[in-house]
C-alpha cells in the first residue's frame, strides 16, 4: 500500500513560485506512477501534471511550461515546481500514486495509472 503525504503549500503572491513536495510512504521494490491534482473551490478536480513509470510527464495545458513535475534519487519523494503562478492557480493540490497496469490496447501492450492512493491535499493560495 502506498501513502502519498504532501507538503509545500502556502500564500504567495501573483508571479511568484513555490514548490510542493510529496513522500510516498511505504514504497518497496517495483515502479510506479504518481500524479499532482488540483481542485479550486466550486470546481471540478484537475490533473495537473504526471509522472509514469517510464519518466515520462505529462501536463496540463493550463500549466505547461510553467510547472515541473519530478521526483528525487530515492524515487520515494517527487515534487511539483510551480513558477509564475496566477489566481487560477489557487487551490487544494493533492498527489496521488499507483502501480502502473499493463493492458493491452490495440494490439499493443502500454501501461496505465489509476492513481489508487491519494494525499490529504496541500492548500495554494496566490494573491495579488
Amino acid at each position: 500500500r502506498l501513502q502519498p503525504v504532501e507538503s509545500g503549500g502556502d500564500s504567495v503572491q501573483v508571479g511568484g513560485s513555490l514548490r510542493l513536495s510529496c513522500e510516498v510512504v511505504g514504497v518497496t521494490n517495483g515502479s510506479y506512477c504518481m500524479g499532482w491534482f488540483r481542485q479550486a473551490p466550486d470546481k471540478e478536480r484537475e490533473k495537473v501534471a504526471t509522472l509514469d513509470n517510464f519518466g515520462d510527464r505529462s501536463y496540463a495545458d493550463s500549466v505547461e511550461g510553467r510547472f515541473t513535475i519530478s521526483k528525487d534519487a530515492t524515487e520515494s519523494t517527487f515534487y511539483l515546481d510551480m513558477t509564475s503562478l496566477t489566481h487560477e492557480d489557487t487551490a487544494t493540490y493533492y498527489c496521488a500514486a499507483d502501480h502502473p497496469r499493463r493492458v493491452l490496447v490495440a494490439g499493443d501492450f502500454t501501461h496505465v495509472c489509476d492513481y489508487t492512493y491519494w494525499g490529504q491535499g496541500t492548500g495554494v493560495t496566490v494573491s495579488s
